[in-house]
């Protein structure tokens, strides 16, 4: 008999970040309502992270995959042992796309199971995120369009950037306790309605990393469903725990997923434009890292970095 939920975490790298939102994860699910099934995609990790999930937690599904997948691809590998992509009468109701680097609080994974099917056309929910230290995070944003290119790179009133000018939901729409629609929701938590992946598919693995639940999402919108925050669902987000490693080349990873969503979903015209502003942005950050106290050594693969997303944009 299919399970209410299948929550899918995908790791590289953080074993103990893994072990603890396992532990927060499996708490929730016992005084939830719900029957799931926990499924581990460890990415060629090389911290023991396989020995110990399966040490300490041998109800989960592990896939060790021999080589890192990148964040989508990661996913996909465990949507289609769920079933997804096949014929299959036992896919679960939901899907929970959960990042490794999380502690869920109490009540939240129902919370979001029960938002997720309030309503027919509600195809993918995402919880209400904190950092580590309890201060507010943004979980959710307006589709990226020019204006926040610009705030990305160019002087801009202060006002704008906790504006809609910059993508950004106001403060006060998370603290209403009701749920709210959104553009997408950040990939740390993604609920999704199975029929919703049977209709748009799973995720596209040209992004290797980035991007990727802003494309699923606008692939969503536009195949009719609605997505929203649920401000009663707390999970926090330490964010950036696995990235952070590898600075520079997370840098030309963000910019080669962003290129390739405004290829994606741009016009001609304002794909053109999306690029000149990014070869122009990032020559002048190049220019301003004269001015940051970063080790020079740190400063030129930055320089770097910035150089090749500046060619990326050009070609």
């Amino acid at each position: 008999m299919a399970v209410d939920l299948a929550v899918v975490i995908v790791t590289w790298n953080v074993r103990a970040l893994v072990l603890d939102a396992l532990r927060s994860l499996y708490a929730d699910l016992a005084q939830s309502r719900l029957t799931a099934e926990v499924y581990v995609v460890d990415s060629a990790s090389s911290d023991d992270s396989v020995s110990a999930v399966a040490a300490e937690f041998p109800q989960v599904k592990l896939i060790a995959s021999q080589n890192n997948l990148g964040f989508g691809a990661a996913n996909n590998l465990a949507l289609k042992q769920i079933g997804f992509g096949a014929e299959s009468q036992e896919l679960p109701k939901a899907v929970y796309l959960l990042n490794p680097d999380t502690i869920t609080h109490l009540g939240a994974t129902q919370t979001l199971y029960d938002a997720l099917f309030s309503n027919e056309r509600v195809g993918l929910v995402g919880a209400n995120l904190t950092y580590g230290d309890g201060s507010f995070q943004h979980g959710a944003f307006g589709f990226p369009g020019l204006r926040q290119l610009w705030v990305e790179f160019f002087p801009t009133p202060g006002r704008h950037f906790e504006s809609s000018f910059n993508g950004r939901y106001p403060r006060s729409a998370y603290q209403s306790e009701q749920r709210f629609p959104v553009d997408f929701v950040l990939g740390a938590t993604m609920m999704l309605r199975r029929e919703v992946i049977q209709q748009t598919g799973m995720f596209d693995e040209q992004f290797f990393m980035y991007c990727e639940e802003i494309d699923w999402a606008w692939r969503i919108h536009k195949a009719g469903w609605q997505v929203y925050t649920v401000p009663a669902a707390h999970v926090t987000h330490l964010g950036g725990q696995s990235t952070s490693q590898i600075r520079p080349q997370s840098l030309v990873n963000l910019w080669t997923s962003r290129l390739q969503l405004f290829d994606k979903h741009y016009s001609p015209f304002k794909r053109l434009i999306a690029r000149a502003m990014v070869k122009w942005g990032m020559r002048l950050k190049k220019r301003q890292l004269q001015y940051i106290g970063l080790p020079e050594a740190d400063r030129t693969a930055v320089a770097a970095a910035y150089q090749t997303i500046a060619e990326m944009a050009s070609s």
